[in-house]
C-alpha cells in the first residue's frame, strides 16, 4: 500500500463552481462488462435527464470492464454521437478496478457512478450531488434501507442487504445505511486523497473507501432512494459475498494495527477528529473483541454447565433455554461492564432488555438445532446434544457480538460517559441525513 506519495490533509469544503461554460463539474461513470443490450438506453436516457435537470456542465465517461462483447462498438457509438459522452477501455474486470482508474484521470471537481440497469430512480441525482458542489459534504450515497426508501426486490437480496450492512455495523463500526448501493459519488479532491488508500479492484470497493472515509471523519451524505431489482443481473452473489467478507477481515485488521495514514483525509472544518484528545478507535475494536471472547468462553462454560444440572430435571429444550436465559443475563451484564467499558446503573435496564431480544435470536437458534437433532434421530447420544449445541452457540456468539455492538451498545469506544465514569469515545463521521444515521 503506498502512502508516501499521498497529499497531505485535505483543504477545507469550499462551494465549487464551473471554471467555465464548458469545464464539466460532474463526470457520471458507468462501469460495464459485456452490457450491449443495456448500455445504448442506459446512457441515453441518463444524457437526456441531466441535460433537462443538471444546472452544470457534465460528462459520462462509459468505464469498459474488458468486455468480450460488441459493448466497446456500442461505447464509442454513444461518445460519437454525443458530445458530453466519453468512454473508457481496460483490459482488466473489476468494478473498483473501473472507478478507481477513470476517477484518477477526470478533471471534474464532482465524481459519481452508477449501475448500467439503472435500477436507482435518476431523480435521485441532483439530490446526491448538491451537497458535494455546495462544500457541505465529502461523500454521498445513495441508500435503499433508508426508511423514505421505496424498493422492490426479492427477499434472498433483501436479507443478504440488510446481513451485510449488519456485518459492517457490528465488525467495522460503519454508520452509513447501505455500503453496495450502485449509486455514488466523491468530490475529486477527497478521491485523489482516498483512492490511494483503497486496495480493493472489485465490489468491495465501495465499502472499503466509505469506511475508511468514515474513520477519518469525513461527511458522507446519504439519499433516500426508489430502487428496482433488476432481475437479470449477472452478479454472482455467493462469490461476491464471499470475497466482502474478505474484505471487512482486511480492513478491519488494518484499522486494529494502525497501518491506514488516515489522519491525511481530515478537514479544518467542522468536527475534526485531530481536534479529540483520542482517536485511538482500532485498539477499541481490538479491546472489545478480546473482551467478548473471554467473556464468552466463561458464560459458555457457565451455559454448559447449567444445562448439566437442568437436564437432570427437564427435558433438552427446558434445559437449554433455562440454561441460555441465566447465563445471557449474567453475560450482557459482563459485556456492558468489561467488554464495552459502561459502568454505573444508567441504562442498565434497557441494555438487558436488549440483550433478551439478543437471547430470543440465540434460543431460536440453539432450540432450532435440537429440534433438527430431535427430527434425525430418535435418541441422540448427550454427547451429540452438546456437540450440536457447541457449533450452535458459537454461532450465536459471532451473531450476539455484532448485535451487541451495533444495536446495544452503538458507538461504545474505550471511554464514554456513562454512569460515574468518563470514557474516550471513537471518531464519529458526520451524516447529513440525521433520521439514517442509526
Amino acid at each position: 500500500m503506498r502512502t508516501d506519495s499521498s497529499p497531505g490533509p485535505l483543504p477545507a469544503r469550499e462551494h465549487l463552481p464551473a471554471k467555465d461554460a464548458g469545464t464539466p463539474v460532474l463526470d457520471v461513470v458507468i462501469p460495464v462488462y459485456n452490457e450491449e443490450k443495456d448500455l445504448q438506453p442506459c446512457v441515453r436516457r441518463l444524457h437526456e435527464h441531466l441535460t433537462r435537470t443538471f444546472p452544470y456542465a457534465f460528462r459520462i465517461t462509459i468505464a469498459d470492464n474488458a468486455s468480450t462483447d460488441t459493448t466497446p462498438l456500442v461505447a464509442a457509438r454513444l461518445a460519437a454521437q454525443i458530445p458530453e459522452v466519453g468512454t473508457f477501455r481496460l483490459e482488466q474486470k473489476g468494478r473498483g478496478r473501473a472507478l478507481r482508474t477513470v476517477w484518477s484521470a477526470s478533471e471534474a471537481p464532482v465524481l459519481a457512478y452508477m449501475d448500467v440497469d439503472l435500477s436507482t430512480d435518476l431523480n435521485a441525482l441532483l439530490p446526491l450531488v448538491a451537497p458535494l458542489i455546495s462544500g457541505h459534504s465529502d461523500l454521498a450515497i445513495g441508500s435503499r434501507l433508508a426508511r423514505t426508501s421505496r424498493v422492490v426486490r426479492g427477499p434472498k437480496r433483501e436479507f443478504i442487504s440488510r446481513a451485510y450492512n449488519l456485518i459492517l455495523r457490528g465488525s467495522l463500526q460503519a454508520r452509513f445505511s447501505d455500503a453496495q448501493c450502485g449509486f455514488k459519488a466523491v468530490r475529486r479532491d477527497v478521491a485523489q486523497v482516498l483512492l490511494p488508500l483503497v486496495q480493493d479492484t472489485g465490489w468491495f470497493f465501495d465499502t472499503e473507501m466509505l469506511v475508511l472515509a468514515e474513520r477519518a471523519g469525513l461527511r458522507i451524505h446519504e439519499v433516500p432512494v426508489d430502487w428496482v431489482d433488476d432481475p437479470g443481473s449477472t452478479v454472482h452473489i455467493v462469490r461476491t459475498a464471499t470475497d466482502d467478507l474478505r474484505g471487512v477481515w482486511r480492513v478491519g485488521r488494518a484499522l486494529a494495527t494502525g497501518s491506514l495514514p488516515l489522519d491525511r483525509l481530515t478537514r479544518p472544518f467542522g468536527d475534526d477528529p485531530r481536534d479529540r484528545e483520542l482517536t485511538d478507535v482500532p485498539t477499541g475494536l481490538a479491546r472489545q473483541l478480546v473482551g467478548f471472547c473471554v467473556v464468552g468462553g466463561l458464560s459458555t462454560l457457565f451455559y454448559l454447565l447449567l444445562y448439566g444440572v437442568f437436564r437432570q430435571f427437564g427435558g433438552s429444550q427446558v434445559a437449554n433455554t433455562g440454561a441460555l436465559l441465566v447465563s445471557a443475563v449474567a453475560n450482557t451484564a459482563a459485556n456492558r461492564r468489561l467488554t464495552f467499558g459502561v459502568r454505573g446503573r444508567g441504562g442498565a435496564v434497557r441494555h438487558q432488555a436488549q440483550g433478551m431480544v439478543v437471547f430470543g435470536i440465540g434460543l431460536a437458534l440453539t432450540s432450532g438445532s435440537l429440534a433438527a437433532l430431535n427430527a434425525a434421530t430418535d435418541s441422540p447420544a448427550h454427547s451429540t446434544e452438546l456437540a450440536v449445541l457447541i457449533t450452535a452457540n458459537l454461532a450465536a456468539t459471532v451473531l450476539r457480538f455484532l448485535l451487541l455492538r451495533a444495536w446495544v451498545f452503538p458507538g461504545r469506544g474505550p471511554y464514554e460517559q456513562s454512569g460515574d465514569r468518563t470514557y474516550p469515545q471513537p471518531v464519529r463521521p458526520h451524516h447529513t441525513d440525521p433520521g439514517e444515521a442509526r
